[in-house]
């Protein structure tokens, strides 16, 4: 039952254990970046000591993809994802019984914690390179939306689950402290099930060839579109969701409860246009869907940054919302197609790993403007530079064949 609403038709049904992992670690991730900062304030550090553990869980998921990228073509996925799974599981453990800073500080780095909105862990070039050998095709990019749904629709369910602490505080007589410590071993918990679910993919046989090879022919194109997929994912540090909360605090007085409100249905407005990119593409193109509903969402940002009121941003903000993200599951698709089957995994590393990096820059700058009275900065440069990556990335591309294996 599962496997048919999540799988789309013509896709393995081996695939099914991916997209249930990847609910299961959206939900996990999505109370882990609202829960991490207080559980770091209760144990008695301060914002610097956030700032900097945070830092160090970005940076270790770009050197361990890299790594990755680099020596994990030597190993079988079925057991490359299984140990990240026992990795994740050993990250939720430790933070739950570690108090001292620096341990911290190397679990954060060593482990799969991740403080940001969207996926940087080891899963991701993994899951990507597996799911791309599940489907062909249009099936594919099915596959890969399914895959940006059910992540964007648990990690939104997860970030509720953040209430869970003070129910347990209230209900079950625990300190707060404990209350947190609770939430990461559920953590833990879940990357149990995680490994317990990649135990299911198949073995590895002798006939098989035993694991993918690093980039090869397509090394060129792969560090192009990993140059320009950095210069997307700096343009959306500058409008990342807190900051445009706080420009809707700002610019017109809005609410907390109303930006809540917002966020929910803009939320779920982005999660159902992932599902609109399949049969999108399959008419005009992977490469076509990526840059032409990009471009419209990101001039609707720009005229939300100069309209008088607040119900015409808001309705801006939403069209955008229902557009600019049908480009994640073709880019992934996009990814997987323009490069040989062996190279996916390295693929999947060297995109990613640049992109994580670009966009934890973004929100410095960000906060910088708001802070200097400049509302109307972040949200034009944004729109302005994810233009520009639409049209260098059509003017790059458009020419290239993609493969169908």
């Amino acid at each position: 039952m599962i496997g048919r609403l999540l799988l789309p038709e013509g896709a393995d049904p081996r695939a099914l254990p991916m997209l249930v992992g990847r609910a299961l670690r959206a939900f996990a991730d999505g109370y882990v970046a609202v829960l991490l900062p207080a559980y770091l304030l209760a144990l008695g550090f301060g914002t610097l000591e956030v700032g900097l553990l945070s830092t160090a869980t970005l940076l270790g998921s770009a050197v361990a993809t890299l790594a990755l990228g680099k020596w994990g073509h030597r190993f079988h996925h079925r057991w490359l994802l299984s140990a990240v799974a026992l990795l994740m599981a050993a990250t939720g453990f430790a933070f739950a019984a570690v108090s001292s800073f620096w341990p911290l500080i190397v679990v954060a780095f060593v482990g799969t914690l991740n403080p940001s909105s969207g996926d940087v862990s080891l899963f991701l070039p993994l899951e990507h390179a597996r799911l791309s050998e599940a489907a062909r095709g249009a099936a594919r990019t099915s596959l890969f939306a399914r895959y940006s749904l059910v992540g964007s629709l648990l990690g939104a369910v997860g970030a509720l689950a953040t209430v869970i602490p003070g129910e347990l505080s209230q209900f079950a007589g625990l300190s707060p402290l404990a209350s947190l410590r609770v939430m990461f071993v559920l953590y833990g918990l879940i990357g149990c099930v995680i490994w317990l679910l990649y135990r299911q993919l198949p073995a590895p046989h002798e006939e098989e060839p035993r694991a993918p090879t690093p980039l090869g022919p397509s090394r060129a194109i792969v560090y192009r579109l990993a140059a320009l997929f950095s210069l997307d994912s700096f343009a959306g540090g500058l409008v990342v969701n807190s900051l445009m909360a706080l420009w809707l605090f700002e610019r017109f007085d809005m609410s907390l409860a109303a930006a809540g409100a917002f966020f929910f249905w803009s939320g779920l407005c982005t999660a159902a246009s992932q599902l609109a990119a399949p049969p999108l593409s399959r008419r005009i193109g992977l490469l076509n869907t990526m840059v032409f509903t990009h471009i419209p969402a990101n001039l609707c940002l720009v005229a939300a940054a100069f309209v008088p009121s607040l119900g015409l941003a808001l309705a801006l903000l939403i069209l955008r919302a229902l557009l600019s993200q049908m480009d994640v599951p073709a880019r992934a698709a996009f990814v997987m197609a323009v490069v040989t089957p062996p190279e996916r995994v390295a693929a999947a590393g060297v995109t990613n790993v640049p992109r994580s990096l670009a966009s934890a820059i973004g929100p410095t700058l960000g906060g910088a403007f708001f802070a200097a009275g400049m509302f109307a900065v972040p949200l034009v440069a944004c729109g302005a530079l994810k233009i520009a990556y639409d049209l260098a990335l059509w003017r790059a591309f458009r020419k290239l064949e993609t493969r169908d294996d």
